[in-house]
């Protein structure tokens, strides 16, 4: 079958690699039909993360299963269905915490797309995946979504995490997104805040046309670098992976509010301004997102018709053309089969 991979830096190649198949009665085997670009694709690709080549591509995908093993019985062949980027057994003590990003049965930060420091489980801009733990990695995809609209499960999931628990308690909060490297997370979490009834969403970027996307979906663009400070609001979000975004988000939190950093710091060390915490007992938290157990609320969002995703696609690329597409320095690049 044909893989796509990414080779060395700038540079992607299809590759002709064995198909997969299925090694145990709780397995799937899908094939992809959308796989969007993650935000930390492009870095990866541009030899800017730890992830080296060569590594198959692509963990954001939505497929249709055409193998099951025989203890798989929530699902069935032709079914299409969301597939948890993050390998999660469903039955350890941490997953059933709702943890699924830290599952105990796998190694840590097993995931497709990934390479050896995902665990070697290859990627989803491949003819077929196998899927381990199929009853628990899977979500069906709704009767009429469109798997364009769904096919970044995520970064959709991260930024429900920065703003969905908070809102719900909360839907006056007011949100502060500090965009920057995460270029899709911080727009999805500016989107969710809207659909959940945020009345004040405030979007901080240097980027116009992200500025021009956010405003579409009902958030309030703020042009400019990261300031000291702004707000202060009940809920922040750093999507900045800057050192500058990251304070600024943790200054501009009210006392007692949140800050969520899904910005990736590579460097070892990063500087946070922990007397300004300390002085307004904020909580920050920052990690990967346990995608499989939070992405059924954004479903929810959609199927009500509340949060249109699709609508941050900047980029609808051919399977064929994959390759080129993932290097374009494009906001949200989804892959289609057609």
């Amino acid at each position: 079958m044909r893989q796509l991979t990414f080779v060395d830096t700038g540079r992607l190649q299809w590759q002709d690699v064995p198909e997969p198949e299925l090694q145990g009665p709780d397995e799937a085997l899908v094939r992809p039909l959308v796989v969007a670009r993650c935000d930390v694709d492009l870095p990866i690709v541009s030899g800017l993360t730890p992830f080296r080549p060569p590594l198959a591509l692509g963990h954001e995908f939505v497929a249709e299963i055409v193998a099951l093993g025989d203890a798989v019985s929530a699902f069935r062949i032709g079914q299409k269905v969301v597939v948890s980027f993050q390998i999660t057994c469903g039955e350890c003590d941490v997953c059933r915490r709702g943890l699924t990003g830290s599952c105990s049965a796998v190694v840590t930060g097993a995931a497709y797309g990934f390479g050896a420091r995902g665990g070697e489980w290859g990627g989803a801009l491949s003819d077929l995946v196998r899927v381990p733990f199929a009853n628990s990695m899977l979500i069906a995809l709704p009767d009429g979504v469109d798997p364009v609209t769904v096919a970044s499960p995520d970064n959709l999931s991260d930024g429900w995490r920065t703003v969905g628990p908070f809102l719900g308690e909360s839907p006056a909060a007011p949100v502060l997104v500090m965009a920057g490297a995460a270029f899709s997370v911080g727009l999805y979490a500016a989107a969710i805040a809207v659909a959940m009834g945020s009345p004040q969403v405030d979007y901080v970027d240097t980027d116009k046309i992200r500025l021009e996307l956010a405003k579409s979906v009902g958030a309030n663009p703020i042009e400019g670098p990261p300031p000291e400070r702004l707000g202060p609001y009940p809920v922040t979000v750093d999507a900045s992976a800057n050192v500058a975004g990251l304070a600024c988000a943790i200054r501009s939190t009210a006392p007692g509010g949140t800050c969520t950093s899904v910005g990736i710091y590579f460097a070892p060390e990063t500087p946070v301004p922990l007397l300004d915490m300390y002085r307004t007992g904020i909580t920050f938290m920052t990690g990967r997102v346990n995608a499989h157990a939070v992405f059924p609320h954004v479903l929810d969002l959609v199927k009500g018709g509340r949060l249109h995703p699709e609508q941050l696609t900047t980029r609808l690329a051919r399977w064929e053309d994959a390759a080129e597409a993932f290097l374009e320095p494009s906001v949200k690049v989804v892959v289609t089969r057609g």
